[in-house]
């Protein structure tokens, strides 16, 4: 049975404002279906896989992106150190499961259950779902995985095993995102710290008519080059 429309979700000021549906698995077609239909899943261990789509919505676009003085600092230093590298799709399971472990601090338990490993592994081996990761010295210090239909992306999760890891990461996305015409990086929900790096909120159907056009344009080249850095510390918003 297909997806409710996104529209029919539960409304603003309400308990679940943004709940669509309960329930449906996590198959790799009912993650593209939901996905292209602008709806993520997010539930607890024991409860059903439950759908949704706020409004309003939070997104970056690559061309709002906000540089602050230390994440350029730390760019480029990490740019000019040989033991440093960005790695696209070279360990995504192991980004999810960071993400999985980095999720429960301060909180009772963790959205990224076992079910949801497996059902984003299999959404990557179907080159759907796609990680970006920040290594210095041959070991994985953070990242964030994010899902990918056309030019339409969708950011999920991130973690960082040393300071400023995970932001690296998020910059390296921006940086492919600018390169390759995104639009916008969907963020799903605001928070203070997307919010200073550029991120705003739109409405849910300027989302969904977003989406429903990005996802029919050319697949995203998710080859990360040096110049992509080059290009990002050259045109991105300066912050102090």
């Amino acid at each position: 049975m297909p997806l409710p429309h996104a529209e029919s979700a539960q409304p603003q000021g309400t308990e679940l404002a943004g709940l669509v549906a309960a329930g449906g698995g996590l198959s790799t077609q009912r993650l593209c279906e939901a996905y292209s239909q602008g709806m993520f899943p997010w539930f607890s261990e024991g409860q059903p896989v439950l759908w949704w789509s706020p409004d309003p919505r939070m997104v970056l676009k690559p061309g709002d992106f906000k540089l602050h003085r230390s994440l350029r600092k730390t760019i480029q230093k990490f740019m000019e150190s040989p033991d440093a590298e960005l790695k696209i799709d070279s360990a995504f399971s192991k980004v999810i499961t960071h993400c999985a472990q980095a999720s429960r601090a301060g909180q009772a338990g963790t959205w990224i259950v076992r079910d949801m490993i497996d059902a984003y592994v299999a959404l990557h081996e179907a080159g759907f779902a796609h990680s970006v990761e920040t290594w210095v010295n041959g070991q994985l210090t953070g990242g964030l995985y994010c899902i990918a239909i056309g030019r339409a992306v969708f950011g999920e999760s991130m973690f960082a095993l040393q300071t400023d890891a995970s932001k690296i990461a998020l910059a390296g996305l921006v940086a492919l995102g600018k390169a390759n015409h995104v639009p916008w990086i969907d963020c799903q929900q605001n928070t203070r710290h997307l919010a200073s790096l550029g991120a705003k909120e739109i409405d849910r159907s300027t989302f969904l008519t977003g989406i429903t056009t990005a996802q029919h344009l050319p697949s995203i080249n998710w080859q990360f080059e040096p110049i992509h850095w080059q290009e990002l510390l050259a045109t991105a918003t300066h912050e102090p």
